[in-house]
């Protein structure tokens, strides 16, 4: 059995310590025993820009954010679709992954961090959010493991009460607030609605071949 390989850690502020694996060729960051993320299984966060982009109002030059670079999935999956005019913002806060993108992770990232399109900045997506009203036509939501903070317990502000009033504020008439997730959870979709959104909840597979685990996405758009 080939071992995994420590290429990196990572503190996350106010959080734990992040680790970066290479296993045969594949890439795996960690929180202690957990995979958080793993370079074999991007389909569903793919599917969040892909599944978002389909929603959005049609003959608009879409402005978007994406919150957690992660892999980069997301973001390479919305370049893909969307046209030379759009905008994407994308709010990473862990300086090290931003690091292990352009570095051990350069040939997964594919140039999609220079792609001209593309606004970085290194900094706490709720910190961005907050700084831009009617800012945005999506908000793309891939923060710790779901509306349940496994990495950083300020990441549940995100999906409280307050924090979806103020993604909603951040938002376009016509918008979405998309959210990833590791699993199910009745309670924020209910949240979701009290919040004003009109809510679609979507179930994925964690492959782009259709395979592997299921996760859902949310896609909250707003009334």
């Amino acid at each position: 059995m080939t071992p995994r390989e420590l290429i990196g850690t990572a503190q996350v502020p106010g959080g734990v310590e992040l680790k970066l694996f290479r296993h045969a060729g594949d890439y795996i960051i960690a929180l202690d025993a957990n995979e958080l993320m793993s370079s074999r299984l991007g389909g569903s966060e793919a599917q969040l820009a892909v599944m978002t982009c389909e929603r959005l109002r049609k003959g608009i030059e879409p402005n978007l954010l994406i919150g957690g670079y992660g892999m980069g999935f997301t973001l390479r999956a919305a370049l893909a679709v969307l046209g030379k005019g759009a905008r994407i913002t994308v709010a990473e806060l862990v300086p090290q992954i931003i690091e292990w993108a352009r570095g051990p992770m350069a040939g997964l990232t594919a140039g999609c961090l220079d792609d001209l399109r593309v606004r970085l900045v290194v900094r706490d997506v709720a910190v961005e959010i907050e700084a831009a009203p009617k800012r945005y036509d999506a908000i793309l939501l891939d923060v710790d493991n779901g509306p349940t903070g496994l990495v950083r317990v300020e990441n549940d502000r995100l999906y409280s009460m307050r924090g979806l009033a103020k993604a909603k504020a951040a938002l376009r008439p016509g918008g979405i607030l998309a959210i990833w997730s590791a699993g199910p959870d009745e309670k924020f979709s209910r949240r979701l609605k009290e919040a004003g959104f009109n809510v679609e909840q979507v179930t994925v597979r964690a492959r782009s071949n259709g395979k592997g685990p299921r996760h859902v996405i949310w896609f909250a758009s707003v009334r």
